[in-house]
């Protein structure tokens, strides 16, 4: 279980994020408005300055659909 000081600190960080950067938060919230259904591939690219982009995926599971919920309850 969450402490209260720690969720005040991750709702602080959670705003400062969404203040930051309107249209990823946005994006994510259209994204997870409605259930994500098993097998599908969520995929994430990170292009550090002077580097090549890095690529990952994940395909979700039935377990993983749980955790998106729990997620979800927080916000």
């Amino acid at each position: 279980m969450l402490k209260p000081g720690n969720v005040m600190k991750l709702m602080s960080a959670k705003n400062q994020f969404q203040g930051n950067h309107p249209k990823f938060a946005a994006f994510l919230k259209y994204v997870f408005q409605n259930e994500i259904p098993e097998g599908s591939v969520i995929e994430i690219t990170v292009t550090k300055p002077g580097q090549d982009p890095v690529t990952g995926n994940l395909k979700v599971m039935k377990e993983d659909l749980e955790l998106f919920e729990s997620l979800k309850d927080m916000t």
